[in-house]
């Protein structure tokens, strides 16, 4: 960023009132008698209807429509390990989005703990106050044992953003993308640069989507990882090749797709030629990707291009999934998902990657040509997912999980008649 830039960052945080969330008020309180319910005596009904019937916290309380955003401050953006405080203003961001894009309300929460399962101890003990848990920021491996036994000891939602929120998005682009380059997902080959969160759950979800184990290449700084390689972790292994190859160079050549989410400039322009014809290139890595898209192109006109920035088109961007995912997982109270419910969790997220991939083919409105100052957008190899902006992202993906959510089993409340249409009363009301 400029010099310019970096003070008009700091300058909105900082005035004219530090963070960016604060609380509002949902009832009146103008009176002695709006006081004495909200408080004493008359808060002691919810009391007593809570502790009678758990469930109930979900009709007097805010619990229904508020997340937790918590981290450890382990991997924060691209900037690294710099503690739970730094955190902070990325997950006052991130609840900004929330409430944004699908009028969520957001808590954040910083964490410092001297081992991961002090930080499973610490959220456990607190989660049953929200209605789900979105963590966010947390360094690889450690984010996937931290997950998985949250799944296991919370009964609300639990969701490591930096995994499946980059996973969906990905996988929705990369399915509109093969289609227009006329591949089919099963036969081509993936070169996956980056072996962290966010890329062993992108595989993960190809795979769910028809990916072939046997097609994909990971890599991380040691180079490719192969079934020879000693000392990589389980997470790591489950993607081991026995293979030949040892460098990108080596994996790139006569690849149909490349996956980023590593470092910038790590892809060059001749290891671009070297790919199969209409190459699929997502460099996702911010503010700097992997190969900048004019050099892709001057590299291979044919290339489909996506990468994580909002100045170059089809921007893989974590907000056309995570706000839209609570908001359904919220709205039908949808339960954990454990190991025995993994089937539910795939759902799940397939439901919000065709919605996701569906809608980009669909023709654009016109408050989104608005706002990205277009005359036209139609789906191809400039938009082959769905901008930020576009209104349609909250009823069609929301719906979408929530469906999934009761078909297959994880929702605690019927699919509403109504959804998405109704009022949020309708939603946390009887």
């Amino acid at each position: 960023m400029t010099d310019a830039n970096k003070q008009a960052a700091l300058d909105y945080h900082a005035k004219p009132i530090p963070g960016k969330l604060s609380v509002e008020l949902t009832k009146p309180t103008a009176t002695a008698r709006d006081l004495a319910l909200a408080y004493s005596p008359g808060v002691a009904e919810p009391v007593r209807e809570i502790a009678r019937e758990a469930e109930n916290a979900y009709r007097y309380t805010g619990k229904g429509n508020l997340v937790a955003v918590i981290s450890d401050g382990s991997a924060i953006l691209g900037l690294g390990n710099l503690g739970p405080l730094a955190s902070k203003p990325v997950m006052e961001g991130k609840g900004v989005l929330f409430k944004c894009f699908a009028g969520i309300n957001s808590v954040d929460i910083e964490v410092d703990a001297e081992s991961p399962q002090a930080f499973i101890d610490t959220v456990a003990r607190i989660a049953d106050t929200w209605g789900g848990i979105n963590l966010e920021d947390i360094k690889a491996p450690e984010c996937f044992e931290i997950e998985k036994a949250l799944i296991e000891r919370c009964h609300i939602p639990v969701f490591h953003d930096d995994q499946h929120g980059t996973a969906i998005v990905t996988a929705a682009g990369m399915l509109n993308a093969l289609d227009i380059a006329g591949k089919a997902i099963g036969d081509v080959k993936i070169v996956c640069m980056g072996a962290g969160a966010a890329a062993i759950a992108c595989m993960r979800l190809l795979v769910s989507c028809g990916a072939s184990k046997d097609n994909l290449v990971m890599l991380d700084r040691r180079g490719v990882i192969h079934s020879e390689r000693e000392g990589i972790n389980e997470y790591k292994a489950e993607f081991a090749r026995d293979t030949d190859m040892r460098t990108l160079d080596d994996a790139i050549d006569g690849a149909d797709v490349f996956i980023g989410l590593s470092g910038p400039g790590l892809l060059s322009a001749d290891q671009v030629k070297k790919m199969a014809a209409d190459p699929v290139i997502f460099a996702c890595t911010n503010p700097d990707p992997e190969i900048h898209p004019a050099v892709a192109r001057e590299a291979r006109p044919d290339v489909i291009m996506a990468t994580g920035r909002s100045d170059f088109p089809n921007q893989v961007n974590n907000v056309l999934g995570f706000p839209f995912i609570f908001r359904g997982a919220l709205d039908v109270r949808a339960t954990r998902i454990n190991e025995t419910m993994k089937l539910a969790a795939v759902t799940m997220k397939l439901a919000a990657v065709h919605a996701l991939k569906d809608l980009a083919r669909e023709p654009v409105p016109q408050a989104v040509l608005d706002a990205y100052e277009r005359t036209d957008m139609q789906f191809g190899r400039d938009y082959i997912i769905p901008t930020p902006v576009d209104v349609r992202l909250l009823a069609r993906v929301s719906s979408a999980v929530a469906q999934a959510a009761v078909d297959s089993g994880v929702a605690r409340k019927p699919y509403p008649a109504h959804y998405p249409l109704g009022s949020i009363n309708d939603v946390y009301g009887e």
